[in-house]
């Protein structure tokens, strides 16, 4: 099939799950100013993006910020690829891989949260070590980046095959912490929102994926997931990018300092009580980036080149080594 054509098919599919008609895009393309961010309802950018309506910090800064609700990480793929929409959320892997692909994606940090391995507060498995034998229930697929850097961790500092020696279902995060709840995994290795509610129902934490970084030797503060746009987007919209992580900034200081903003994001955030609200936020904002800069680079760089050793070319397409332009320069702190 034809590119023109499956691109067609793509713009078709978006249109749907975006719920708008054909003119929406011309429209917002009409406007130079506008940022169409690709969200999911309960995503943690849905979060900033709320409080940046509630104080017109966009609008302040002279452009604007449209959200467009997607159903699930591959819509917004999706959706960023059909021109649908002009940022969303993904990891430098993603971006790199697609670079090596063709595409023009590029990046700009926008958390250094990750997930962690979570067990029952009486569980016997305290260690890493602990896992053999066990069943331990794993958010995403077997390619998920958190299941490879447990994989390198387990076999070069513990000795140990974690993928041949646990039973490891993959399924949704949602899935998996009902797993946990119910007794049917010892363990869980889930994404930090879920690890975070699972805290406040009393589960333990046995490592989270940012130490995992550091006893991997990488920043345990690198920031994994990030705002991704096009190089052909920001040329045609000279200092757009930045205006929008200005935006991001401003918003996150006031949830780094502010707890009567998370109180307001509160439905928002899915937490059914103040003690998920509570984990939420700390999460949330451990994992704002403070830094970055050609240090971080290259530490991207360094756990790039790991995670591809194990992964492969499933993980990592045609493209063993982190693609030159993944890092936009339109933003350095």
């Amino acid at each position: 099939m034809a590119v023109r054509s499956l691109i067609a098919i793509a713009a078709m599919i978006v249109a749907m799950i975006c719920g708008v008609a054909g003119a929406f895009a011309a429209e917002a393309k009409s406007d130079a100013k506008t940022v169409r961010v690709g969200v999911l309802k309960f995503g943690t950018v849905s979060w900033q993006l709320d409080v940046i309506r509630r104080y017109n910090i966009d609008t302040d800064l002279g452009f604007r910020i449209e959200p467009v609700e997607l159903a699930n990480g591959q819509a917004t793929q999706v959706a960023l690829q059909a021109g649908a929409v002009d940022v969303i959320i993904n990891d430098f892997f993603w971006v790199s891989r697609q670079r090596g692909e063709g595409a023009d994606w590029t990046f700009i940090p926008f958390s250094s949260a990750l997930g962690a391995i979570e067990v029952p507060a009486n569980s016997p498995i305290h260690t890493i070590p602990d896992l053999k034998g066990h069943t331990l229930g794993v958010a995403g697929t077997p390619i998920d980046r958190s299941w490879l850097m447990l994989r390198i961790l387990a076999r070069q500092h513990y000795g140990f095959d974690v993928d041949a020696e646990t039973s490891h279902p993959f399924a949704a995060a949602p899935l998996i912490a009902e797993q946990l709840r119910s007794g049917r995994a010892d363990a869980v290795l889930t994404f930090w929102p879920s690890a975070a509610k699972l805290e406040a129902l009393g589960m333990h934490r046995i490592i989270s994926m940012n130490d995992v970084l550091a006893e991997l030797g990488v920043s345990p503060h690198l920031p994994v997931n990030g705002y991704v746009f096009s190089d052909k987007w920001a040329a045609a919209n000279p200092g757009l990018p930045h205006l929008f992580f200005e935006a991001i900034r401003q918003t996150n200081e006031r949830l780094a300092k502010d707890d009567g903003e998370w109180q307001k994001l509160f439905a928002l955030t899915g937490a059914t009580d103040q003690a998920e609200l509570s984990h939420l936020r700390d999460a949330f904002r451990d994992g704002i980036p403070q830094h970055w800069g050609s240090e971080d680079r290259e530490q991207a760089a360094k756990l790039y080149h790991l995670l591809s050793e194990i992964g492969g070319a499933a993980f990592v397409g045609n493209q063993p080594e982190l693609a030159p332009g993944t890092f936009s320069e339109a933003v350095s702190f």
